[in-house]
Protein backbone atom coordinates (compact mmCIF):
# COMPACT_ATOMS: atom_id res chain seq x y z
CA UNK A 1 0.00 0.00 0.00
CA UNK A 2 1.31 3.26 -1.08
CA UNK A 3 1.62 6.23 1.37
CA UNK A 4 -1.18 8.25 -0.87
CA UNK A 5 -3.46 5.54 -0.72
CA UNK A 6 -3.05 5.07 2.97
CA UNK A 7 -3.79 8.95 3.17
CA UNK A 8 -6.77 8.66 0.88
CA UNK A 9 -7.88 5.52 3.03
CA UNK A 10 -8.11 7.55 6.02
CA UNK A 11 -9.57 10.91 4.63
CA UNK A 12 -12.67 8.59 3.32
CA UNK A 13 -12.86 6.62 6.60
CA UNK A 14 -12.82 10.56 8.76
CA UNK A 15 -15.55 11.46 6.18
CA UNK A 16 -17.80 8.90 6.61
CA UNK A 17 -17.03 8.92 10.21
CA UNK A 18 -18.01 12.86 10.05
CA UNK A 19 -21.24 12.53 8.19
CA UNK A 20 -22.40 9.73 10.92
CA UNK A 21 -21.93 11.66 13.50
CA UNK A 22 -25.12 13.36 15.17
CA UNK A 23 -24.43 16.98 15.60
CA UNK A 24 -24.89 19.01 19.01
CA UNK A 25 -26.73 21.77 17.59
CA UNK A 26 -30.61 22.66 18.63
CA UNK A 27 -32.43 21.43 15.28
CA UNK A 28 -36.06 23.11 15.71
CA UNK A 29 -39.11 22.04 13.89
CA UNK A 30 -42.36 24.36 13.96
CA UNK A 31 -46.00 24.55 12.96
CA UNK A 32 -47.99 27.92 13.13
CA UNK A 33 -51.79 28.12 13.39
CA UNK A 34 -52.34 31.48 12.45
CA UNK A 35 -56.03 32.20 12.86
CA UNK A 36 -55.46 30.61 16.46
CA UNK A 37 -52.11 32.92 16.88
CA UNK A 38 -50.75 29.60 18.10
CA UNK A 39 -46.92 28.13 16.87
CA UNK A 40 -45.61 24.99 18.58
CA UNK A 41 -41.86 24.18 18.06
CA UNK A 42 -39.94 20.92 19.38
CA UNK A 43 -36.35 21.29 19.49
CA UNK A 44 -34.08 18.37 19.63
CA UNK A 45 -30.69 18.08 20.57
CA UNK A 46 -28.47 14.96 19.55
CA UNK A 47 -27.09 13.79 23.55
CA UNK A 48 -24.78 11.33 21.76
CA UNK A 49 -22.39 11.55 18.74
CA UNK A 50 -23.09 8.53 17.02
CA UNK A 51 -26.80 6.86 18.41
CA UNK A 52 -30.29 8.35 17.48
CA UNK A 53 -30.54 10.08 21.03
CA UNK A 54 -32.01 13.12 21.39
CA UNK A 55 -33.50 15.18 24.32
CA UNK A 56 -36.60 17.30 22.86
CA UNK A 57 -37.84 20.47 24.35
CA UNK A 58 -41.01 21.80 23.22
CA UNK A 59 -42.11 25.36 23.33
CA UNK A 60 -45.39 27.28 22.68
CA UNK A 61 -45.92 31.00 21.55
CA UNK A 62 -50.12 31.74 22.02
CA UNK A 63 -52.33 34.67 22.35
CA UNK A 64 -52.33 37.45 24.61
CA UNK A 65 -47.97 36.83 25.31
CA UNK A 66 -48.65 33.09 26.06
CA UNK A 67 -44.91 31.52 26.13
CA UNK A 68 -44.47 28.82 27.60
CA UNK A 69 -41.79 25.84 27.46
CA UNK A 70 -41.02 22.13 28.97
CA UNK A 71 -39.12 19.14 27.81
CA UNK A 72 -40.62 16.07 26.65
CA UNK A 73 -39.28 12.32 27.34
CA UNK A 74 -36.02 11.88 25.17
CA UNK A 75 -35.53 10.24 22.58
CA UNK A 76 -33.81 7.06 23.83
CA UNK A 77 -33.65 5.24 20.05
CA UNK A 78 -35.38 6.05 17.21
CA UNK A 79 -38.30 7.52 19.44
CA UNK A 80 -38.42 10.72 18.63
CA UNK A 81 -41.48 11.43 16.78
CA UNK A 82 -44.61 13.28 18.24
CA UNK A 83 -47.80 13.23 16.77
CA UNK A 84 -50.36 16.42 16.72
CA UNK A 85 -54.13 16.36 17.23
CA UNK A 86 -56.74 18.73 18.82
CA UNK A 87 -59.80 18.04 20.06
CA UNK A 88 -62.96 19.39 19.49
CA UNK A 89 -62.69 21.74 22.40
CA UNK A 90 -59.31 23.37 20.77
CA UNK A 91 -56.97 21.79 22.88
CA UNK A 92 -53.82 20.22 21.64
CA UNK A 93 -52.47 16.66 21.60
CA UNK A 94 -48.75 16.27 21.50
CA UNK A 95 -48.64 12.51 21.66
CA UNK A 96 -45.21 10.46 21.31
CA UNK A 97 -44.49 6.66 22.10
CA UNK A 98 -44.47 7.05 25.59
CA UNK A 99 -45.80 10.50 26.35
CA UNK A 100 -48.31 12.45 25.60
CA UNK A 101 -49.02 16.53 26.72
CA UNK A 102 -51.86 18.57 26.76
CA UNK A 103 -51.75 21.63 25.58
CA UNK A 104 -54.33 24.86 26.17
CA UNK A 105 -52.97 27.78 24.56
CA UNK A 106 -55.98 29.94 26.11
CA UNK A 107 -54.74 29.38 29.38
CA UNK A 108 -51.13 28.92 28.46
CA UNK A 109 -50.25 25.22 29.98
CA UNK A 110 -48.60 22.45 29.11
CA UNK A 111 -49.90 19.09 30.94
CA UNK A 112 -48.47 15.74 31.04
CA UNK A 113 -51.20 13.87 30.43
CA UNK A 114 -52.24 9.40 31.05
CA UNK A 115 -53.09 8.13 27.40
CA UNK A 116 -56.09 6.50 28.82
CA UNK A 117 -57.29 10.41 29.85
CA UNK A 118 -56.83 11.74 26.26
CA UNK A 119 -60.03 11.78 24.78
CA UNK A 120 -60.19 9.57 21.08
CA UNK A 121 -62.51 11.98 19.28
CA UNK A 122 -59.44 14.28 17.73
CA UNK A 123 -58.08 15.13 14.39
CA UNK A 124 -54.58 14.38 13.32
CA UNK A 125 -52.92 17.58 12.29
CA UNK A 126 -48.99 16.77 11.96
CA UNK A 127 -46.16 15.37 12.94
CA UNK A 128 -42.69 16.35 14.56
CA UNK A 129 -40.50 13.94 12.51
CA UNK A 130 -36.68 12.97 10.81
CA UNK A 131 -37.31 13.05 7.27
CA UNK A 132 -35.73 10.82 4.39
CA UNK A 133 -32.52 12.63 5.48
CA UNK A 134 -32.90 12.64 8.96
CA UNK A 135 -33.66 15.85 9.39
CA UNK A 136 -36.06 16.79 11.92
CA UNK A 137 -39.01 18.73 10.80
CA UNK A 138 -42.78 19.06 10.93
CA UNK A 139 -45.27 17.28 8.62
CA UNK A 140 -48.41 18.71 8.29
CA UNK A 141 -51.58 15.95 7.77
CA UNK A 142 -52.16 16.72 4.21
CA UNK A 143 -48.17 15.46 3.48
CA UNK A 144 -48.01 12.60 5.30
CA UNK A 145 -50.46 10.32 6.90
CA UNK A 146 -50.82 9.46 10.53
CA UNK A 147 -48.07 7.15 11.62
CA UNK A 148 -49.03 4.81 14.51
CA UNK A 149 -46.37 3.96 17.18
CA UNK A 150 -44.76 0.21 17.44
CA UNK A 151 -45.53 -1.61 20.24
CA UNK A 152 -42.66 -2.85 22.29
Amino acid sequence: MTKTSSVRGLASLLLIMLTACNSDVPVPASVEFSADQIRLTIIRLATNPFLSRHDLHLALVGPGGCSIEEELFPNTGYASRRNLYVTRTGLLYVVGQFDARVIDAQHCTITLAEFRTLDRSVTFLGSFDENEEKRWTYFPASQRPELSFEKR
